[in-house]
């Protein structure tokens, strides 16, 4: 009895150990250069500048294969743009948690190609404009490129395209470039 318990600890043991190495936590951050593409403020007088902003949050890679693994995140995404009309700024800063789930496809052991849906839940509005038709949910898609520096560090670099609106009453979807550094723990 004791050799078959201490077998099945064992392989207890032996299993937990290799799943800690299928799947990793991490956390990342970087920076952001947002725009709004659509065409509701396409008229000659109106000027439409992106803002620069920031991303952070939790990471995991789940490795399921040699070459092959997912990557959900949890992050906070500012986006948005600046609007210049009559002399006239306006800034919309919206801010967002965002959730990507990246499917990635190791080319060599540190290079990645990086693809997936992502899905943002509004939380802020920060704007010296009366934006209030800001919609609460946003669905987009991203790809980019990954590079593991390290066992542990990793630097990304990714676009995301608003497939949804921003806005209630306009043709507005976000528009982002990131670029990133993480540690995976």
């Amino acid at each position: 009895m004791k050799k078959i318990l201490l077998a099945v600890v064992l392989f207890v043991a032996a299993s937990t150990a290799s799943q800690a190495q299928l799947v990793k936590f991490g956390i990342k951050a970087g920076v952001n250069f947002a725009n709004q593409t659509g065409d509701a403020f396409d008229a000659p007088e109106i000027d439409k500048e992106g803002i620069t902003s920031y991303h952070a949050g939790l990471v995991a890679e789940i490795k399921l294969l040699d070459k092959f693994a997912i990557q959900p995140e949890l992050l906070y995404s500012t986006q948005g743009a600046t609007y210049k009309y009559a002399g006239e700024e306006f800034k919309n800063e919206l801010g967002y948690i965002s959730i990507p789930v990246m499917a990635k496809f190791y080319l060599t052991d540190s290079f990645s190609l990086e693809v997936g849906p992502q899905a943002s839940f509004l939380l802020s509005e920060k704007d010296n404009v009366d934006f209030e038709d800001a919609e609460t949910f946003e669905f987009g898609v991203n790809a980019g490129l990954g590079f593991k520096l390290t066992e542990n560090f990793f630097v990304q670099g990714r676009y995301g395209l608003g497939l949804t609106d921003a806005s209630k009453d306009a043709d507005v979807k976000n528009s982002t470039v990131q670029f990133s550094v993480g540690f995976l723990f």
